[in-house]
């Protein structure tokens, strides 16, 4: 068990690694080299992980879509918090910027893919159970309106990257949303849905209090 643990954290901190590294250089300037520097491991254990640069480039975009938010009333609310964390996230967070990076490279890509195929299936969920729940208008096809909230939140978090640094993201996603919701969501359900541009500071602070909870009771155990 201790030695299964070992392996998982040498695992993520090679992930981490590869983020930092991808986030700043981009793949193709990105050798493993540089990610083993930053990662502080042998070259032997991030083979046995990850066997190219490629491997390590799906690995990152592999776990873009890990995060649980909590469940609220509405399936629409975790939807429109899955993408304020990220937005929340996306300047802190390495492994979220690479996933952006490695994701619009157009080279790159044909090698190992892109997040969005994941996002995209992710977000269709929550608006299919949302359909199923009576959240949403009649019109609405779960898969379109997916792709249309990915790429317009890819297109507010270029602009917010290029003109502030992503300073100003959860503005711009909260705006984003204030302005979409109102096409799809039932009228009882949109006067109860939560955009405000601090939400995914508040949904990341309890998801990391409920983390520690966990831990601490783990502990006891």
């Amino acid at each position: 068990m201790a030695q299964q643990e070992r392996a998982i954290r040498t695992r993520r901190v090679i992930l981490q690694a590869a983020a930092e590294v991808f986030a700043e250089r981009g793949y193709a300037a990105t050798t493993v080299s540089d990610i083993l520097k930053v990662a502080g491991v042998t070259k032997g254990a991030l083979y046995f992980h990850f066997d190219s640069k490629k491997a390590l480039a799906k690995g990152v975009l592999g776990v873009q879509t890990s995060l649980d938010v909590p469940a609220q009333n509405f399936r629409l609310q975790e939807m429109v918090d899955t993408a304020m964390v990220v937005a929340h996230r996306l300047s802190r967070d390495p492994v979220l910027r690479a996933g952006a990076k490695l994701s619009e490279d157009r080279d790159g890509r044909s090698q190992y893919g892109s997040a969005w195929p994941a996002w995209i299936e992710l977000l269709t969920r929550y608006l299919v159970e949302a359909q199923q729940r009576n959240e949403v208008l009649a019109h609405v096809i779960p898969r379109e309106t997916a792709e249309f909230v990915l790429t317009a939140f890819h297109g507010a978090q270029t602009y917010s990257h290029l003109e502030m640094d992503l300073a100003d993201i959860e503005y711009r996603i909260s705006v984003l949303f204030r302005h979409m919701l109102p096409s799809i969501a039932a009228p009882a359900v949109l006067a109860n849905l939560d955009t405000a541009p601090d939400r995914g500071a508040r949904v990341y602070a309890q998801l990391h209090r409920e983390e520690l909870q966990e831990l601490q009771e783990l502990h006891a155990g």
